[in-house]
């Protein structure tokens, strides 16, 4: 297991949520002290994936053709609203992010791509600066945000996910390398670039560097809050600081704040146990299959069926889909209908292993990963609530029964 440094306390971490004139000018850099800059502070992306910003930035640079660089802040996800209290808190930050990773690729232009609410405040923004940023609108949908369907917006076709035979990093807009940066990892290379990556690794793990932005909402007090803390933060702190007091576990099913499971990473993530101890990094919720992603936690609380609140967002997920091919069209919704038979008790021989077998149909065959993540999402129901389907399966409800 990797040694953890200290995590901060969630509720203490503020450094992008500050506001703008907390940090002063941005420092002069060139285009390699910006890539070197990245590699030694080992941020990665913040928009879900998780890949090393300098390796993109690299990729970019190193075609030695001009580049176009695209700031994202296009949340699909209904739970998610990081980016929202990025862009309403420091949006300087942001611009000199994108002004950071212009320079270091060489780019030719240079794009904002949002909610259309946003762009308003970012285009008066940008006018003040000086700074030549085209601004895109992004639609509400849930697939907006994937970085070749932010291509395809910026390109002015529809904002859906497109084939990856070639990297966008090769050939995006126009035909250019491109880069999509997601907006919280912009805002972080704008203090690093102040600080220094000493500054950046003082928080968060050894191998998980940084501190990142958690929408945490459900069984909290303060549900859509947004709080910062380093990677390897006890989970509990972020419930914490959320406005619910956890304590120890209680139960192997419900902690002692009255909450039964934890969904991290959002409506592609994954379920973990209730346990205040468990640090939120990629290391240590691998054995859940689950990640931070893009920093949503949501909190199901005792009393709910998981299986129930797992189809409802599956159900979700099933209206979608890009619509681009047959995986894509076909095993979303029928996850989420075999899911919902299972939820609603409507039993048929073979239900759990039909669940399992159309995830294991549908993942890595299609242009997104939008069928993957749901089928991540169902798996992940099943095994974190093992006792609830054998409940059903049996016609009973353990949510119903308060057998908790």
């Amino acid at each position: 297991m990797t040694s953890m440094m200290t995590a901060p306390v969630a509720r203490v971490e503020q450094r992008l949520l500050t506001g703008d004139a907390a940090h002063g000018p941005l420092p002069a850099l060139t285009g390699a002290e910006i890539i070197a800059m990245a590699r030694d502070a080992g941020i990665t992306g913040r928009g879900g994936a998780g890949f090393p910003v300098w390796r993109k930035l690299s990729a970019v640079a190193g075609t030695g053709r001009p580049a176009v660089v695209i700031a994202n802040a296009a949340e699909g996800e209904p739970a998610a609203g990081k980016d929202k209290a990025l862009l309403t808190t420091a949006p300087g930050l942001i611009l000199d992010g994108l002004q950071l990773v212009a320079r270091a690729t060489g780019a030719k232009s240079v794009h904002f791509y949002g909610p259309a609410a946003a762009l308003g405040p970012i285009g008066a923004l940008v006018r003040r600066r000086g700074e030549a940023v085209e601004l895109h609108a992004a639609p509400d949908a849930f697939v907006s945000g994937e970085e070749s369907a932010v291509v395809g917006a910026v390109s002015g076709r529809g904002a859906v996910p497109a084939d990856k035979r070639v990297r966008i990093t090769e050939s995006g807009v126009g035909g250019a390398p491109t880069l999509v940066q997601n907006v919280e990892t912009l805002a972080h290379l704008a203090l690093i670039a102040r600080y220094g990556p000493a500054w950046f690794r003082s928080a968060g793990t050894v191998d998980e560097p940084g501190t990142f932005l958690a929408t945490v909402s459900g069984s909290v007090n303060r549900p859509g809050i947004v709080v910062e803390a380093g990677y390897g933060v006890p989970l509990g702190d972020l419930i914490t600081a959320a406005g619910r007091r956890v304590l120890a576990a209680a139960s192997d099913r419900v902690s002692a704040a009255g909450i039964q499971a934890v969904l991290i990473g959002g409506y592609h993530g994954g379920w973990v146990p209730a346990d205040p101890t468990l640090p939120v990094s990629r290391e240590m919720l691998a054995p859940y299959r689950a990640a931070p992603g893009a920093g949503v936690v949501i909190a199901l609380p005792a009393g709910s069926c998981g299986l129930t609140e797992t189809a409802r967002i599956a159900n979700y997920l099933a209206g979608e889909v890009a619509g681009q091919c047959g995986p894509c069209v076909n095993g979303p919704p029928r996850m989420a209908e075999t899911l919902a038979d299972l939820a609603r008790r409507r039993n048929r021989p073979g239900l759990p292993a039909e669940v399992e077998r159309l995830a294991r149909l549908v993942s890595g065959r299609v242009a997104c990963r939008h069928p993957d993540g749901t089928a991540r999402l169902v798996v992940s129901a099943m095994r974190a609530f093992d006792a609830d389907v054998s409940a059903h399966l049996a016609g009973r409800c353990l949510a119903l029964e308060g057998s908790w």
